[in-house]
């Protein structure tokens, strides 16, 4: 019986209409607001009891999660994994994939513009905002990276690097998934996110990490920044620092599924078999260096 139940649940929010509607088409701020409030309530019972609902409409897999029990249902969505759990690709031409998710638009870089999915072009002006950022990315080489809810939503540095400056950009909290993406024009360049500019240890050669954030997500820690970057966040748009990290050292998370987008100069490439569909750990290869 609680099979079928969950099948047919499963059926209708997978039906394009009903899912955009529920997911979009309601007051997004607020409840992205409600559930950063909902999601710190310390209690073992309402946490155990909020993860079963969970796992009714996602296959949450937590046999991987470094602790077996929660505080809160913020501490099941951020928590960290055991030791060995994302082996890092160990070839130091390669970048590796800074999160674990499902690849989405990827490829070149036309001029400045991209893909959020199939026939939704937007261009890299709307998203990065900074014009010299731009011209770096210009025919460039770039992959989506969707994390899902029920995954592990920590990433971490695509190579031994230094970041050198980030751009908090305020905006909206559509959905990010794939029937937002074929009806939401531009619909990374509306949402909240930052932009994370990286130098490569190896080369020099510039790399940039978008964690764009989403409804009932809109909170991005970093951990070389002491601030959240959320909704309330009133700090410096555009903060420059000096923090070096080496390939697979955690950067930050979010507080539920999201997208992070890599941008990364001509001369790079995909790794074979990345493509749209793909899944991905992270530390698996992603691109390959000039």
């Amino acid at each position: 019986m609680a099979k079928s139940v969950h099948s047919q649940l499963l059926k209708i929010l997978q039906q394009e209409d009903i899912n955009f509607l529920l997911t979009n088409r309601i007051p997004r701020r607020l409840a992205t607001r409600w559930m950063g409030w909902f999601s710190r309530i310390e209690s073992p019972a309402l946490t155990r009891a909020s993860i079963a609902v969970w796992r009714l409409f996602a296959d949450l897999d937590l046999t991987e999660s470094k602790k077996a029990s929660f505080r809160s249902l913020r501490d099941c969505f951020t928590r960290a994994l055991r030791a060995g759990a994302r082996p890092l690709d160990d070839d130091p031409a390669t970048l590796v994939s800074p999160c674990d998710g499902i690849v989405g638009a990827c490829g070149t870089v036309r001029g400045t513009e991209l893909f959020q999915a199939k026939g939704f072009p937007y261009r890299l002006e709307d998203l990065l905002i900074d014009p010299q950022l731009v011209e770096t990315y210009r025919d460039g080489t770039y992959v989506t990276l969707r994390l899902t809810s029920s995954m592990y939503h920590r990433f971490h540095a695509p190579h031994d690097a230094t970041v050198e400056r980030v751009t908090y950009v305020s905006g909206d909290t559509w959905n990010v998934n794939p029937i937002a993406l074929k009806r939401v024009e531009r619909l990374f360049c509306r949402n909240e996110r930052a932009v994370l500019r990286l130098r490569l240890a190896s080369g020099g050669h510039p790399v940039t990490l978008v964690p764009v954030a989403a409804i009932l997500v809109a909170s991005i820690r970093l951990h070389f920044l002491d601030v959240v970057m959320n909704m309330n966040y009133r700090g410096a748009a555009d903060i420059a620092c000096s923090t070096r990290v080496r390939r697979g050292d955690e950067l930050g998370w979010f507080e539920h599924g999201s997208t992070i987008i890599v941008f990364a100069p001509r001369g790079f490439r995909l790794c074979d078999g990345i493509a749209d569909g793909t899944k991905i750990r992270m530390g698996q290869r992603l691109m390959v260096l000039p």
